[in-house]
């Protein structure tokens, strides 16, 4: 059955029971498979089957519960989220200052001028319109939660400041019905306008802050082109990006961005992909070079063809990957949720109990240090930071990730790869270029015209087909000479070629060429002999029936294998190499690398029982790679990482993508990991050692001790303060270094 993931904003949650419970009314709907919320984006990832359900079902069921999804954005994805931080921002500094300013009144009243005439009706009068206009949310979700059969945050809220308002409007309609029983007719008009206030106050101060950790995906976002230069009928055109199709010729000139994913056709340039791969040293691109869209054309002109466009290429797929990873949950989260969703409950249990304990056994009056306690409790138990607490740091994380060429797929990767105890790497392609590369030429003759010989090769191997040659032809390509006259070319499949110019006759190609052309080689093999411990190719260069050169070829490491195993073994984790190649490679890699686990001459199937055995071991193993062959053991790892420029079923089955191949970056995800949830786990502390703090001081507990009762002011101010901080410690990873 195939299933439609799709990403809705929310609007209205306050607290991490409401994504409980806009999670299960949504998971009860027939043809939902999941739903997943981020509280910190507001938004839920939902994966269903359009046949059987459809996004007007999402939205009637998500309002009926009090929340707003928002379907049918038609608008720039980057625009609608700034459109919509805009609004809210806008909504929440508008309900925090005019609520401030009704409260402020109230509260100096209250504290100074308590004997004012008619003070407490100038009080409610003034507290009126912060409850049924400014805090009227509160009440309005609290009541269809209600009507469901579930509270939360909203609940707290409506029920401590709902109950104080009605109690303070009694007392002060009918104050003789306190005073004829001998209790003083208190009223808590500030405490109701003053909770409201800060709470809202809070709020803005949050949104204002949670909107800073989707940064990453706006970047991302704003990275994308608008328009493009079409090459038509020999006519150039400016269009829109949404027109480009796949084959279009699209003219880049210096300065531009690159509008879409393709192949360069003529002209050459240098182009920065740091937006996309972190790397800050532009990379030259010539005819056949593959370029990604978003990408910054420094120098040179060129044209190039569309082969990737609107969602399939790089960077929208970064940006839906970036998405989908930051709208999971991590384990740990749902650990997080099971408690949120007992916590209001139990937190009313306890106010009840508190009330009905200093009912019973307070100092007189009883009745108002036991509506002082139950406000308190209700106010100052806000599950707000515990629902802020996973979320924030893993938007922060996954985004920081992104930033820097690493893609994650989901939370459970992010927390997963902290654990790692092995990395398995995949030879070719990984911690090698995965290409043949000339590295050195050795000369075995020295009455000869070097330069001479070096352009009749060339001319030669740039009619060979051969992969060899192609290493040769680059490596020798500045010394083209085009107008050399080559007869007899003639190619011998698994030996090398032949060919004549200007009367002389070169072979060039193996071992095997030459001996079966006569060519005598007894006296040079002190030469080649060394390159076979090194597991090099040779290719044998004879003129006219001499041997005069060697081209020694081989698959070089990459720059920065040798520093990056080593800041693995640096971290206490183990780094196994695996290859398909032979025993003398395997041996020689291993051995320039500083490893001390390889296997040769695996196959995909190997690989797969290689990562079983080490995971039988009870060790978390990841494994690197970057082709089709390497895709079985990137599933069946713990996580698995593909090269970014490797094939797309690697990438698939992979759980991180280092988007330019960078081995650093494995052990920058492992240490972006362990940064996120250290954060994670502070977040968790603070946020549960508030309550474990909090909530007995409101109820009471130090008041038989040095007689001191918590204000509910001070409780609204301490509940709103815990949610602002566990995000600014989130965003410290931004400037943590991985």
């Amino acid at each position: 059955m195939n299933f439609r993931k799709e990403t809705y904003q929310v609007e209205g949650m306050s607290c991490a029971v409401c994504t409980q419970n806009v999670e299960s009314v949504l998971s009860s709907l027939k043809g939902v498979n999941s739903a997943h919320v981020n509280f910190a984006s507001a938004s839920v990832l939902v994966e269903f089957n359009e046949k059987e359900v459809s996004e007007k079902e999402f939205q009637e069921s998500i309002e009926g519960i009090g929340y707003k999804l928002i379907i049918g954005q038609k608008n720039d994805p980057i625009f609608e989220i700034q459109e919509k931080e805009k609004r809210i921002l806008k909504k929440a500094r508008e309900k925090a200052l005019f609520s401030n300013l009704f409260a402020l009144p109230v509260f100096i009243l209250s504290m100074f001028f308590p004997d004012v005439p008619y003070a407490n009706w100038i009080m409610f009068i003034l507290a009126i319109p912060v409850l049924s206009w400014f805090g009227r949310d509160f009440f309005t979700i609290a009541y269809k939660q209600a009507r469901h059969g579930s509270t939360n945050m909203d609940t707290l809220v409506a029920l401590s400041t709902g109950t104080a308002f009605l109690y303070s409007t009694f007392n002060t309609i009918f104050p003789e019905f306190l005073l004829t029983n001998g209790i003083k007719p208190h009223v808590y008009f500030e405490a109701v306008v003053i909770i409201i206030a800060l709470i809202l106050l809070g709020r803005y101060l949050e949104e204002k802050a949670k909107s800073k950790t989707s940064d990453s995906i706006k970047k991302l976002m704003g990275l994308k082109v608008k328009t493009a230069q079409l090459l038509q009928n020999k006519t150039e055109k400016k269009v829109s990006i949404d027109d480009v199709k796949i084959g279009d010729i699209l003219i880049i000139r210096p300065g531009e961005k690159i509008p879409v994913d393709g192949k360069v056709i003529n002209g050459s340039s240098y182009v920065d992909e740091s937006m996309i791969t972190g790397e800050p040293i532009p990379v030259e691109k010539k005819e056949n070079d593959y370029v990604i869209g978003a990408t910054v054309n420094t120098t040179g002109s060129f044209n190039m063809v569309a082969e990737k466009i609107g969602k399939y290429t790089m960077l929208s797929q970064i940006i839906e990957m970036v998405k989908n990873a930051q709208g999971s949950k991590a384990p740990v989260q749902k650990l997080v949720d099971k408690i949120a969703s007992v916590f209001v409950p139990v937190v009313i249990s306890l106010a009840i109990i508190s009330f009905i304990l200093w009912y019973l056994l307070g100092p007189d009056p009883k009745i108002t240090y036991a509506f002082v306690t139950l406000v308190t409790v209700l106010i100052i138990a806000c599950p707000c930071a515990l629902g802020l607490a996973t979320p924030t740091a893993l938007m922060v994380g996954i985004g920081k990730g992104a930033e820097n060429g690493i893609l994650i797929k989901n939370a459970e990767t992010l927390e997963t790869a902290k654990k790692i105890d092995v990395v398995v790497v995949d030879k070719t392609g990984t911690i090698t270029k995965g290409q043949p590369e000339v590295s050195e030429i050795v000369w075995l003759k020295s009455d000869i015209k070097r330069n001479v010989i070096l352009e009749d090769v060339l001319e030669i191997e740039r009619k060979s087909e051969h992969p060899l040659a192609e290493a040769i032809v680059k490596y020798l390509d500045h010394l083209s000479n085009s107008s050399l006259n080559i007869v007899q070319f003639k190619s011998q499949t698994g030996l090398g070629v032949s060919a004549t110019i200007y009367e002389n006759n070169y072979l060039i190609g193996n071992y095997q060429l030459m001996k079966e052309n006569q060519i005598d080689i007894n006296e040079e093999h002190q030469y080649f002999d060394q390159f076979d411990n090194y597991a090099q190719t040779l290719v044998f260069i004879a003129k006219n029936k001499v041997l005069v050169a060697l081209i020694a070829i081989s698959d070089q490491l990459k720059e920065n294998s040798i520093s990056a195993i080593k800041r693995l073994q640096k971290m206490n984790i183990e780094v196994h190499m695996l290859t398909g190649d032979n025993k003398k490679t395997a041996q020689s890699i291993a051995s320039k690398t500083g490893l001390n686990h390889y296997k040769a001459e695996v196959l995909p199937k190997d690989k797969l029982d290689y990562i079983s055995n080490l995971q039988s071991q009870n060790l978390n193993v990841t494994m690197v790679g970057d082709g089709i062959n390497d895709s079985p053991a990137l599933s069946k790892a713990d996580v698995g990482i593909a090269i970014g420029q490797g094939t797309d079923i690697a990438m698939e089955s992979a759980d991180i993508t280092l988007v330019k191949g960078d081995l650093e970056k494995i052990a920058a995800s492992i240490k972006l990991s362990k940064a996120t949830f250290k954060t994670i786990k502070e977040n968790l502390f603070w946020a549960f050692i508030y309550n474990i703090i909090a909530i007995p001081i409101a109820a009471g507990i130090l008041y038989p001790i040095n007689g001191f009762m918590l204000n509910p002011m001070i409780a609204g101010g301490a509940m709103a303060f815990s949610s602002v901080s566990v995000v600014l410690n989130s965003l410290r990873l931004k400037v943590k270094p991985v």
